[in-house]
């Protein structure tokens, strides 16, 4: 039986299966930014505020008005993985948690009952463009965990694990382990009720960088309903035993196979999601994710009554200041975390 099941073409969105909901790509070449840590507003004409995805110049405003991003906004019922390679995220939430992040870190967010959260990415840079390179991954909780209190917790880049293999001239390949186990190192810990902390979930999220030709082997699963699928996003190609994948496509693997996979003519960015299903019913909606259509509308109920909580912060849209200002994150119990 081939290795490769199926490919797809990607763009922004991704398709994903079960255990994962949602993956969202977002390559932003935003320009110098100003003193409110926005583009010049000369370059917003012609953009509609307030729900901008055109890519109009190579970026995106999204729910933005002055810093581009997502003001304030609901979640129940999953998690966000937020995994940002280039530029900064300012996240706030209704749990009093604030972080500033980037350049390799992730954050890691359940939502359980309910939270509100902001994220805006700050042009920090007055004099240089501020590219801003992201992967936000959902992915699901079951039905008994729906429910958790929300938490939020940072995986910080310079204590992400990487796995760097070499062939024998030299051509490299490395992997960025966010989440799960690979070539013996095992991603830090994921929030207590995750389904990634279950070790038959076997959750796996990898960023894979290779060089022109270089190699790498995939070990197999012992169980052929977990799902393995590789995003081949930038760059050349990767042949997973032999078929090709080109850049802008995914494939949908088997996991039981043993896979070799090597780049094409050029360098290549891909990443890996791997997990079993939780087959369970997925109602979604907006920015929420339930069981049943009921579980939606008691959500929408309880975010009207209740607004999960309350906004504790004075705008909502909130960022962390200039450039001055470094990486960090406040939780919700007062403790700070610099880097």
């Amino acid at each position: 039986m081939n290795t490769v099941q199926q490919v797809f073409p990607i763009g922004a969105q991704w398709p994903t299966v079960d255990p994962f909901l949602f993956t969202a790509h977002h390559l932003d070449r935003y320009p110098e930014g100003t003193d409110e840590l926005g583009p010049d507003p000369k370059l917003l004409r012609g953009r509609q505020i307030g729900s901008d995805f055109a890519g109009q110049d190579g970026w995106n405003m999204y729910h933005g008005s002055t810093v581009p991003g997502f003001p304030q906004h609901p979640h129940r019922g999953f998690e966000t993985i937020t995994y940002v390679r280039t530029g900064l995220c300012d996240h706030t939430d209704s749990m009093g948690a604030a972080a500033r992040f980037g350049g390799g870190d992730t954050q890691w967010v359940t939502t359980g009952q309910g939270v509100v959260h902001a994220e805006l990415f700050p042009l920090v840079h007055s004099d240089k463009p501020n590219t801003l390179e992201l992967f936000q991954i959902w992915l699901n909780l079951p039905a008994k965990d729906k429910m958790v209190p929300a938490h939020f917790k940072m995986l910080w880049g310079e204590d992400t694990p990487r796995v760097e293999r070499k062939d024998g001239e030299g051509r490299r390949a490395t992997v960025t382990v966010i989440a799960g186990e690979f070539g013996g190192k095992s991603g830090q810990e994921p929030p207590s009720h995750s389904w990634a902390v279950q070790k038959e979930a076997a959750i796996g999220i990898w960023h894979l960088s290779m060089e022109a030709g270089a190699s790498l082997e995939l070990a197999p699963t012992d169980d052929e309903k977990i799902r393995r699928t590789l995003y081949v996003f930038d760059g050349s190609e990767i042949a997973v035993d032999g078929e090709p994948v080109r850049s802008g496509h995914g494939a949908g693997m088997l996991s039981t196979a043993k896979a070799s996979l090597v780049a094409g003519d050029g360098p290549v960015e891909a990443m890996i999601l791997q997990g079993r299903p939780i087959g369970e019913p997925v109602a979604k909606h907006g920015p929420f994710v339930m069981n049943t259509e009921e579980e939606i509308r008691q959500a929408f109920r309880d975010y009207q009554e209740t607004e999960f909580g309350g906004w504790p912060w004075k705008s909502n849209a909130p960022h962390h200041g200039g450039v001055k200002q470094g990486r960090f994150a406040l939780h919700g119990d007062g403790k700070r975390e610099d880097k």
